[in-house]
């Protein structure tokens, strides 16, 4: 749930906010979203051949076991828990406050503010540091794998970042047509929107 006070810092409908912004800074904020979304689209075109390729060699019945488990629980770990519920809304508030506390810095680097890397708070940075740090071992560790265990695991990251893809979507939409965060943007005090 979102606290009454964190409601009170975005402006009450769209149409409000779109006649009090410049036109750069929702020319950010979409730079931000579409990077988002390129990035998570990119992966999944870099990913799906492989889980594709498993699958097309032939799997024994234990690998169907874990192709299917491993797909479930990337649905809901990487695609429900993490996207749905921590990372679409909170790079989607990050982008209406770009709207709303527009600078230079944040316009230009808008898909780096948006997901946390820099005038975020402590939580949101080690997040967005520690989990691409992670994200990165992971891809070099499951890039050593043979077929079709690549693919198996491939698999379920496929279908979690193409969850993640449709939740940041649907965040960005509900964030801006409400005019209002779903969840805090995370900026930390003293930056351009932050907390007093």
């Amino acid at each position: 749930m979102i606290s009454a006070s964190l409601r009170e810092q975005a402006p009450g409908s769209l149409p409000e906010l779109w006649l009090q912004r410049p036109v750069w800074a929702w020319m950010a904020a979409a730079w931000g979203v579409a990077a988002v979304v390129g990035i998570l689209a990119f992966a999944v075109y870099r990913l799906a051949p492989h889980a594709s390729a498993a699958v097309a060699l032939g799997l024994s019945p234990l690998q169907w076991v874990l192709l299917v488990g491993n797909t479930g629980f990337m649905a809901w770990a990487e695609g429900y828990r993490g996207f749905q519920l921590k990372f679409s809304p909170r790079v989607a508030a990050r982008a209406l406050h770009l709207v709303q506390y527009p600078t230079l810095t944040r316009a230009l680097l808008a898909p780096l503010f948006c997901i946390g890397y820099f005038q975020s708070s402590r939580r949101g940075l080690l997040a967005a540091w520690i989990g691409t740090l992670a994200i990165v071992v992971v891809v070099v560790l499951v890039q050593m794998l043979q077929q079709p265990w690549r693919g198996i695991l491939d698999a379920g990251v496929v279908v979690g970042l193409s969850w993640g893809i449709v939740s940041f979507l649907h965040s960005v939409w509900l964030t801006f047509r409400q005019a209002r965060y779903q969840r805090s943007p995370e900026v930390p005090h003293g930056a351009p929107g932050g907390p007093i």
